[in-house]
């Protein structure tokens, strides 16, 4: 099967790369692919108009699982820089390594969590995997941040100075995007910071701002809405003083909503985790995306 599909991707190179109008054209601008929105919209703050960038994962799908298109090959096989997750996000059936290893693209490709300290999953039997939703946890998206300027100015350091004056201040807006959010959390009692929501997304960020993350399924690799998971969410409701219920954005509601039927808790909003909304939306940037969370967070616990 792998070779098949490394077989499908050289064939869509040789198209592509023939007919394709999207090739690279030399305007004197770094060209970088990230694998989805968030990574994407951090390299923007950092390059502004000195590189096109490219995001692989359309808003409001899931980098988990994604299949490539052929101008996802294209796009790799013309990039400068590539930088992608890591920690397991983008692996489903090896998607984005075999569009790598098929684009022979592996020496500028970037894992921008290889800074973060890892989070392992706690379900039985995977206790070595890894959790790869780093980003919600802002001090990481802060490490993020500084290696990708460090990529982006290491392959091009004539504009060294234009990139670190747009990092320093994109982290200065990251910091106290961080401390907007702790000051948010503070005012929710202790005992009623326990967040429910269909994936367990938000291990990193309960860890860092103090909630008490609860979820019908840990990653959205495995099996969703089984028997056994709706119980042990179920017991967990019925047990502690849960508030309101989250519904990721890029997740079928379908759990959730039994969930709600079953409790009585309602699903107060939609959050955000693998994917910014569409542009001109709220949550169209990291920034922007973080402020939702905690702002509806806050309010549906408080209510």
């Amino acid at each position: 099967m792998k070779k098949m599909f490394a077989f499908m991707i050289a064939t869509l190179l040789l198209v592509t790369g023939c007919n394709s109008q999207t090739s690279k054209v030399d305007d004197g601008k770094l060209h970088i692919v990230a694998t989805y929105s968030i990574i994407a919209d951090m390299v923007e703050n950092i390059t502004k108009d000195k590189a096109v960038v490219n995001s692989m994962v359309p808003i409001g799908s899931d980098p988990h699982s994604y299949e490539p298109l052929p101008s996802d090959s294209q796009n790799i096989s013309d990039a400068d820089l590539i930088f992608y997750n890591g920690f397991n996000l983008e692996t489903g059936k090896g998607w984005f390594q075999n569009l790598l290893d098929t684009t022979n693209k592996n020496d500028v490709a970037f894992a921008v969590t290889e800074n973060v300290e890892p989070i392992h999953l706690a379900e039985k039997g995977k206790e070595t995997e890894i959790d790869p939703h780093a980003w919600l946890n802002v001090k990481n998206g802060i490490k993020y941040v500084e290696l990708i300027a460090d990529k982006i100015i290491a392959a091009d350091p004539d504009n060294k100075a234009f990139y670190e004056t747009n990092r320093d201040a994109y982290i200065k807006e990251l910091k106290d995007l961080d401390t907007y959010i702790q000051d948010k959390v503070d005012a929710i009692p202790v005992e009623q910071r326990i967040l429910v929501t269909s994936e367990g997304a938000f291990k990193y960020f309960s860890k860092a701002y103090g909630f008490d993350a609860q979820y019908i399924w840990e990653i959205n690799t495995d099996n969703q809405g089984t028997p056994d998971q709706m119980k042990r969410v179920l017991d967990i409701i019925n047990t502690k003083d849960v508030k309101a219920l989250f519904l990721e954005t890029s997740i079928n509601p379908s759990t959730m909503e039994t969930i709600s039927t079953e409790t009585g808790v309602p699903i107060h909003s939609k959050i955000f985790t693998d994917s910014l909304a569409a542009k001109g939306n709220d949550g169209d940037t990291y920034i922007t995306m973080m402020q939702w969370n905690i702002n509806h967070i806050a309010e549906g616990l408080t209510k």
